[in-house]
């Protein structure tokens, strides 16, 4: 799960598995696999490096 901003400034974690698409409009907005939207105060850049560094994690503590 990755910690993203609403754009009132509302901290929460996603799931981003399952977001489906993400686009910049100039608003950051994601798309899930459900349909639903949410509109962020992070760069598209700066989810997929949330994303990156949340893996990496992962990947650490399964190799002990």
């Amino acid at each position: 799960m990755i910690q993203l901003t609403s754009l009132v400034g509302k901290q929460f974690y996603l799931n981003f598995n399952l977001i489906e698409q993400m686009a910049e409009t100039p608003d950051t907005v994601l798309t899930l696999t459900d349909g639903k939207t949410f509109v962020v105060q992070e760069s598209a850049a700066q989810v997929v490096q949330l994303i990156i560094e949340f893996q990496h994690q992962v990947q650490q503590k399964l190799q002990g």
